[in-house]
């Protein structure tokens, strides 16, 4: 087993990790996005967190083909403290009294309650919290899983298949727990879950090839080949 110590860039891509795992969620109760484009009539709209969420999936791939699943597992429950301790600090604010000032100016509690309401009151942190351990821990055990299977070899095949599941669950329950908790309407219920599955496997399988350069990359550097 390897020691955590003895890696120079574990600590660097965890913290991107988590970062981008924080901001997503952030993103993802700020904006809805409409693409103005639909498929059977379905429209093509997501959440602001679309854009970037994917890359946590990417990052997880490459944790658990480079580190092991057993270190990656320690990382994804680090992810799961920060977005819970993330919710906390938001849900505070919400409580604390407005100054006058900055009420008048800038719409105060009420714009504050529009744009970040899922995060001060749980409802994108709730959906994202269950959505996250479904979706990251499937995709980090069948990646896994996948390795010892094709003895390291097809990395393009265990990242998109391991997402692919990974990635419906984390869809299908985050927009669901989200739409039930009134983050966002049940009139965009199908278009969301369409649109940010597709967006987020077509990301994923668009960046393989970076993915295989840091893994590649980092196997090097940190001079382990673990299968």
């Amino acid at each position: 087993m390897h020691q955590l110590k003895s890696f120079k860039y574990l600590d660097v891509v965890a913290s991107f990790f988590v970062g981008i795992l924080i901001i997503s969620n952030i993103a993802s109760s700020a904006k809805i996005v409409d693409l103005g484009i639909s498929i059977f009539s379905i429209p093509l709209v997501f959440d602001g967190g679309t854009i970037l969420f994917p890359f946590v999936y990417i990052l997880g791939d490459v944790l658990t083909e480079v580190y092991g699943f057993k270190t990656t597992r320690r990382i994804i429950w680090t992810g799961f403290a920060a977005m819970a301790l993330t919710a906390c600090v938001f849900f505070l604010l919400g409580l604390m009294p407005a100054e006058a000032l900055w009420e008048t100016e800038t719409g105060g509690d009420a714009a504050y309650s529009a744009i970040l309401g899922g995060m001060s009151y749980g409802g994108i942190v709730l959906a994202s919290l269950a959505a996250y351990l479904a979706g990251e821990f499937s995709n980090a055990m069948i990646l896994s899983k996948l390795k010892i299977k094709t003895k390291g070899r097809f990395l393009w095949m265990r990242t998109i298949g391991s997402s692919l599941v990974g990635q419906l669950l984390d869809t299908v329950i985050f927009v669901f727990i989200a739409t039930l908790t009134g983050v966002f309407i049940w009139e965009i219920f199908w278009s969301l879950i369409l649109t940010n599955y597709i967006l987020k496997c077509s990301i994923e399988a668009l960046v393989t090839p970076f993915t295989y350069k840091m893994c590649a990359f980092l196997k090097k550097k940190e001079g382990i080949d673990n299968i």
